[in-house]
């Protein structure tokens, strides 16, 4: 599986699902005339979300899901099945357009903590890094600048042995670290602890993960949780 591929094109993490959306409902609607035009829509969005999830997993488990091809058709069938009995449960309660919390996310684990992460690799928690030469090239930014911002903290750097410093690239569109970043770091402190949690469904969000809701510009609510979640 080739890696870095959302990045290596410069498109963000929502225009990439809608992009695989579209492509989606091109062929669904060409491919099968019988399928209604509100499932069409529904499937190229659950399409298009599941490839965007998949790009932002860490090298290991994206090497994980290499290892199952053969098992991704009845996978795929359960999850499917079960998104529909999801959907038909709301149905009758009332509650679609609705968020409900996932049962696991009801108890959410306590996260590690920072003396954990120095002994884990960053790869299999940071979910995709790059250094300083991949973001130039690719992302357009200037080691000056991206030093910039690493002085004031506006975007998170993580130490990958000796004095080396990697990237998490879930924390950048369109070339420049997401609003919020620079203050959930002030807060949490250690880098390593603030992508963590960054990258987790926090309980202080309601299961929500803050990172996707500091790219959909929900700024404030991610401070004010971490603001909570932060060490007295």
């Amino acid at each position: 599986m080739n890696r870095f591929p959302i990045q290596a094109t410069g498109i963000n993490q929502d225009d990439f699902a809608e992009l695989v959306a579209d492509k989606v409902e091109r062929a669904l609607a060409h491919y099968d005339e019988a399928i209604n035009q509100s499932t069409m829509v529904s499937v190229a969005k659950i399409a298009g979300s599941i490839a965007s999830a998949v790009t932002l997993l860490s090298p290991k488990h994206q090497r994980a899901i290499d290892t199952i091809h053969a098992d991704l058709p009845g996978l795929a069938s359960k999850f499917v099945r079960a998104l529909a009995a999801e959907a038909a449960r709301r149905g009758e309660a009332g509650t679609t357009g609705t968020t409900t919390l996932p049962a696991e996310a009801e108890t959410l684990p306590p996260l590690p903590q920072s003396d954990d992460l120095e002994s884990m690799l960053i790869e299999d928690w940071a979910g995709r890094v790059a250094g300083s030469t991949y973001l130039e090239e690719n992302l357009r930014i200037a080691r000056s600048t991206l030093h910039r911002w690493q002085r004031r903290g506006d975007v998170i750097a993580l130490r990958k042995g000796g004095r080396k410093h990697v990237f998490p690239l879930a924390q950048f569109v369109d070339g420049r670290p997401v609003a919020g970043i620079s203050d959930v770091l002030d807060l949490i402190g250690n880098p390593r602890l603030a992508w963590l949690w960054l990258t987790r469904p926090a309980a202080q969000l309601d299961g929500r993960v803050p990172i996707d809701l500091l790219r959909a510009d929900q700024v404030g609510d991610v401070v004010e949780a971490a603001r909570a979640f932060a060490p007295g």
